[in-house]
């Protein structure tokens, strides 16, 4: 006998989420009121303005008279002007500067190709580029080997040339709400890649079996696409930290998932799971479990009572209104809108899962706002 999914209304649920954001920060203010008046935040307010002091090199007979804090922020604008401090915000410009000679920004609709001056730059260490039409990344990337960070979120790439492998130092590959169908076998020749997004491109079902060899990679995003199952080469993913393939075609879960001894997170909801399997009680350190939809009947008992700190979430999808569009174009553009928010919601709502625990007395008061406003 299957165990009984509870199900949470999705909308219910970043309902409760936005008042108990409102009524934290409510008692916040009364908190920061009451303190205020506090000799304990007078002490705390001294000691950060010496802290502040400090970092900005003020010399303790500034601001110390009769060893009493003087904290009239007039004395940091007094020396932020003295010689010594300019020198200081000098060589802090001139670092951030130098920097940024590494880096290479690039957005705007406007542009449809890389400007032909980036082939001359392959001493860059990042590229950050979003929002363009462009479709495709040029060969000769492979001439920059000092590339730590890939980010081509939100442009209209349609595929990964071959030569993205020759990459060994590449730490970051985002290539997110693109146009991509598939993912070359080279790109599991990036040994040092730690964190790879393919979200939002809406058209990948498969990954090559060559990506089994990506150990280093911590943080895998594979949702918004076509996946039916998780692919092998992420079962060998062995140092995978963080899993997303969530809103895909997932009908069940491997059942040697348990392989995935490092996992701690990982995100399922909108999807076409009927049941979950137990090797799921079986990964130590899996901490977050969300999933949703109707289709989910029955969960390993286990899963409920994990003495491990597991957070199991079940949320219940929204329906979503059909848009009736001749042009499908139109219907994917506003799929791709629709995903992103929904990611960006997650995101906060994970984080104040973190923030702030979850636990039976969560659930119980959910259950009953949930039966409350059936």
């Amino acid at each position: 006998m299957g165990h009984q999914v509870i199900i949470f209304d999705f909308s219910v649920i970043r309902g409760l989420w936005e008042t108990r954001v409102k009524e934290s920060k409510e008692r916040q203010k009364k908190e920061k009121e009451r303190l205020e008046k506090s000799s304990l935040e007078k002490i705390k307010q001294e000691w950060n303005f010496i802290l502040e002091c400090r970092k900005k090199g003020i010399p303790p007979s500034k601001y110390l008279k009769n060893g009493f804090v003087d904290t009239d922020e007039k004395i940091w604008d007094a020396y932020e002007k003295t010689p010594q401090l300019q020198k200081r915000h000098d060589l802090s410009d001139e670092a951030k500067k130098e920097r940024n000679k590494f880096i290479f920004h690039l957005s705007g609709e406007q542009w449809m190709e890389f400007p032909d001056s980036l082939k001359e730059k392959i001493y860059l260490k990042e590229w950050h580029v979003y929002n363009t039409l462009i479709q495709t990344i040029p060969a000769y990337i492979a001439l920059f080997q000092d590339l730590r960070v890939l980010e081509l979120s939100k442009n209209q790439i349609n595929h990964l040339p071959v030569e993205i492998g020759c990459l060994r130092n590449l730490k970051v590959l985002n290539v997110s709400f693109n146009n991509l169908k598939s993912v070359p076998p080279e790109l599991g020749d990036c040994e040092n890649l730690e964190k790879l997004d393919l979200s939002g491109n809406m058209e990948l079902t498969e990954l090559p079996f060559e990506l089994s060899n990506l150990k280093q990679v911590t943080v895998v995003d594979m949702s918004a696409n076509k996946f039916h199952s998780i692919p092998i080469c992420v079962l060998r993913m062995s140092n995978l930290q963080w899993l997303d393939i969530s809103s895909n075609n997932l009908n069940d879960l491997p059942e040697d998932i348990d392989r995935l001894d490092q996992l701690q997170t990982l995100l399922l909801q909108k999807n076409k799971l009927t049941y979950l399997p137990r090797a799921l009680v079986n990964m130590p350190k899996l901490s977050l479990l969300v999933v949703s939809g109707d289709d989910l009947v029955e969960i390993p008992t286990a899963i409920c009572e994990s003495a491990t700190g597991l957070k199991f979430v079940s949320l219940k999808d929204s329906p979503v209104e059909t848009i009736v569009c001749k042009d499908t174009e139109e219907i994917t553009e506003s799929e791709r809108e629709r995903e992103q928010y929904e990611k960006e919601f997650m995101k906060a709502y994970i984080e104040d899962l973190k923030e702030r625990g979850i636990n039976t007395s969560d659930y119980e008061f959910l259950q009953k706002h949930i039966s409350s406003s059936e």
